[in-house]
């Protein structure tokens, strides 16, 4: 095709593509991002070396490990950030320190299929927050804005209060920003193409986010 970058085509790796911000929303929360990546691939059952690689990063998990690990500059910048819209982490877990108390409860990272074990590897790796969506059911990019008045989270009861943040495509929020997803946009049986997708707070520098989705990526392609 004219125009194709050099050694491009059907092998390349996908590239992260940033999403937008409200204008409202970044005056308030400067830092706060969101970024995505796309990938041919269906949810399935996680092959061995995925599970093998689940069970590695349980064995480097212990306490004291989980302990230190929130006072790491990209966990503690979730921890902050969710205390500036009034969640207390102590209580309402940031999504690493979430996967990792699971573990100590558990006594491993249990799998549960792609590509929830390829965010679970990429997110404990690098503290980034990650969320999967189908990618075919998303319309034009997604981005991070605030609810409308009336507006609704699909399959979820009542009205979104005012002001909100949610994750929302074009037309609609399709999940909350760290929350429940919308019915239908979540990556579910039917889905032929994966939408992963990075939010990042301030203090969480971009490569790190980009490493997140690229190991993520990476999984789910080499599975």
């Amino acid at each position: 095709m004219d125009g194709e970058a050099p050694g491009a085509g059907v092998d390349q790796e996908p590239l992260p593509q940033q999403g937008w911000v409200a204008p409202s929303v970044t005056a308030e929360f400067p830092g706060l991002g969101i970024a995505a990546i796309e990938i041919d691939s269906r949810p399935r059952r996680s092959p061995e070396p995925v599970r093998g690689r689940l069970r590695g990063l349980s064995d480097r998990f212990f306490g004291a490990h989980a302990i230190r690990m929130r006072e790491r500059p990209i966990p503690w910048a979730y921890r902050a950030f969710f205390r500036q819209v009034g969640l207390d982490p102590d209580r309402t877990r940031t999504p690493v320190e979430q996967l990792v108390l699971e573990r100590l409860h558990d006594g491993a990272f249990k799998s549960n299929g792609l590509p929830e074990d390829a965010l679970t590897i990429a997110t404990v790796e690098t503290g980034v927050a990650l969320r999967a969506f189908d990618a075919e059911q998303l319309k034009g990019r997604i981005g991070i804005r605030e609810s409308a008045s009336g507006e609704s989270l699909a399959g979820q009861r009542g009205e979104l209060p005012g002001g909100t943040l949610v994750i929302a495509d074009e037309e609609a929020p399709v999940g909350l920003l760290f929350g429940a997803t919308a019915d239908g946009r979540a990556a579910g049986k039917d889905t032929r193409r994966i939408a992963i997708a990075a939010v990042r707070v301030n203090g969480v520098p971009q490569i790190a986010v980009d490493e997140a989705l690229w190991t993520a990526a990476s999984t789910i392609r080499a599975a």
